[in-house]
């Protein structure tokens, strides 16, 4: 009862912020949409930051399940792969992971306050802290099964992760913005990145 009681407050609060935006949230509006006294809410979480920081972490365990995102093989995931289809493929299941509806609904809240809410400011900036640690991992072991080579492979990590990050939002805005199918920059960028970096013979 406990677990689903957080979850329908996790959801109830994304519900509730994608109308009215974070600040216009309440702990005594949650409880009532949920139909349950204040001190309940409180049971289980002691601010609505908290219930913030709990929805970051439920949403994205879920979205990776129902992405089916596993922990990294790398022999398995560079198994008979060029460089472009392994960062093709790692960016695609990132892409599935966020764009899914209730991700996407918590990142539109969040985009939309972090100039004026710190806590929208830290999550945003910890799912990118959180891409540019994969992506130094990812080159890493790039580097030493030779499917790509780096002069910095952790400077090349962060700009990697940087411009896909920018990419991504581009291509929402586009979508959001326009009628037109968005350019498919991220695929360009991609196959350019694969060619700037490709192991040469002896290396």
């Amino acid at each position: 009862m406990g677990t689903n009681r957080k979850e329908e407050i996790i959801l109830t609060t994304l519900e509730l912020a994608a109308e009215k935006g974070l600040a216009g949230v309440s702990m005594s509006m949650i409880a009532d949409k949920i139909g349950i006294k204040k001190p309940s809410l409180y049971k289980h979480f002691s601010s609505k930051d908290e219930i913030v920081e709990a929805m970051y972490q439920f949403l994205r365990d879920k979205s990776k399940e129902n992405a089916n995102i596993k922990p990294v093989d790398y022999s398995i995931l560079f198994s008979e792969k060029t460089a472009y289809e392994v960062l093709k493929g790692v960016m695609q299941g990132y892409i599935n992971m966020n764009h899914q509806e209730q991700m996407l609904t918590f990142y539109k809240v969040i985009y939309s306050e972090r100039s004026i809410q710190p806590m929208a400011a830290r999550i945003v900036a910890e799912e990118t802290e959180r891409m540019i640690i994969a992506t130094k991992q990812l080159f890493y072991a790039m580097e030493v099964h030779k499917l790509l080579h780096f002069e910095n492979a952790d400077m090349s990590a962060v700009s990697f992760a940087m411009t896909v990050h920018g990419l991504m939002d581009y291509e929402l805005d586009q979508k959001y913005g326009y009628d037109e199918a968005p350019k498919n920059l991220l695929d360009e960028y991609l196959k350019w990145f694969c060619e700037q970096n490709y192991v040469e013979a002896g290396d």
